[in-house]
């Protein structure tokens, strides 16, 4: 039977969903030197999700530097603390590599983020957002991505916290944690899809998707 999934995935759906988090490895970095080891063992990989998170200014006109890169295996999650840390040379030498591939969402935003605390040349990235209209997919948020390819729901409470925390509390962690590991399975799962066919695409009708808007 094939997978049925949707051209887009009403919102409302996703409350009933059961939760999905990161069950691996996580790892803080707090220290420019901690970052060597991290970076080595990161390149070693064949695939890496990505993504960042900034503190959330609730004034007009106040904005601040990205806080947070994570960046996932299949298992275990490296928390960057850039506020803390700054953009080291190991980081960038991970950000420029052309050798392991780096999956994320909305990827210009995040290198436009990471290039304001330090120029780099961007190496091997795959924006998710750009592929999965590939399948017939109009949604471009991970929380929908994610519940349409898995019936699955990511929380996103934790995204209005506050990343510059001199310590990030373990909701947040896996909150980081699993959006970055969420855009390998999501990555996997559309490879899968496009090389065996085995999906079938629902388009929603009009008026479902001007409530969905709503």
């Amino acid at each position: 039977m094939k997978k049925t999934i949707y051209n887009k995935f009403d919102k409302k759906d996703i409350k009933s969903l059961p939760r999905i988090l990161f069950s691996g490895r996580i790892i803080t970095i707090i220290t420019p030197g901690e970052t060597e080891k991290a970076v080595e063992y990161l390149m070693s990989q064949p695939i890496l999700g990505i993504d960042t998170e900034t503190r959330p200014s609730f004034k007009k006109g106040v904005t601040y530097q990205v806080s947070l890169l994570q960046v996932s295996t299949i298992d275990t999650c490296f928390l960057f603390r850039l506020n803390m840390i700054g953009m080291t040379p190991a980081i960038i030498r991970l950000l420029e590599s052309r050798n392991v591939p780096k999956i994320g969402l909305s990827l210009n935003d995040d290198v436009m983020a990471l290039n304001k605390r330090a120029k780099f040349t961007p190496g091997a990235f795959y924006d998710l957002q750009k592929h999965v209209k590939e399948i017939g997919i109009e949604d471009l948020s991970l929380q929908k991505l994610y519940a349409n390819l898995f019936n699955e729901k990511i929380s996103k409470a934790q995204r209005l916290t506050n990343w510059d925390s001199e310590i990030l509390n373990d909701k947040q962690k896996l909150y980081a944690a699993t959006d970055a590991w969420a855009c390998i399975m999501i990555y996997k799962e559309l490879q899968r899809l496009e090389i065996t066919d085995d999906y079938e695409l629902v388009i929603v009708p009009e008026v479902v998707k001007e409530t969905i808007a709503e």
